[in-house]
């Protein structure tokens, strides 16, 4: 199955699981394709909100950004109240001016660690993008270039603790793989 239009509209058809929201999260390794298939979600889920986890952790914490979500995001979420927060700017390496996020029918949560167990009772879906670990490391890396080099050194040792203390994949509704053209998911 590659249509993604098939997969949103059995996202819409989910029970609410954040107050009002429907939320998604959309979790990988780094480097597995996370962002691209979640603006592609979004695209045919009628532009549906896409927080980016990377607006939330900081150099200083890589995995240790669950209180900022629940006090910035989630909690306001919950109680149908528009979200504030203030993301990250991994240049500057401090956090930038708010932003707002109001509660819309369906948002996805997208980032290594988004399938976390402190989040999965707040989800209406875990969506899993099945990549391995290595060949995930190998894309981020091209991307990124050789200047980010040692922090892919860093992160990647990071993430490795993180999946092993708290794996995301086994918890997961689908698993995501990335086609030569589109989409296909397995339950």
């Amino acid at each position: 199955m590659n249509d993604i239009s098939r997969l949103a509209a059995r996202l819409r058809a989910l029970t609410p699981s954040c107050g009002p929201v429907r939320m998604i999260a959309v979790d990988g390794h780094a480097g597995s394709g996370k962002s691209t298939f979640a603006a592609r979600l979004s695209a045919a889920l009628g532009d549906a909100p896409v927080l980016h986890l990377d607006d939330l952790a900081t150099h200083e914490e890589l995995f240790d950004w669950t209180g900022r979500l629940r006090e910035q995001v989630t909690g306001p979420l919950s109680r149908g109240e528009t979200a504030r927060y203030a993301p990250y700017d991994w240049t500057a390496r401090a956090f930038g001016p708010p932003r707002s996020l109001a509660p819309a029918p369906l948002m996805l949560v997208e980032g290594v660690g988004a399938g976390r167990r402190a989040l999965r009772p707040l989800l209406a879906q875990l969506l899993w993008m099945d990549l391995p670990a290595a060949e995930s490391w190998e894309r981020g890396r091209r991307r990124d270039g050789p200047a980010l080099s040692a922090f892919w050194d860093g992160w990647t040792a990071a993430e490795a603790a993180h999946f092993s203390a708290d794996p995301s994949r086994p918890w997961a509704d689908a698993l995501v793989r990335q086609l030569p053209v589109g989409y296909e998911w397995l339950e």
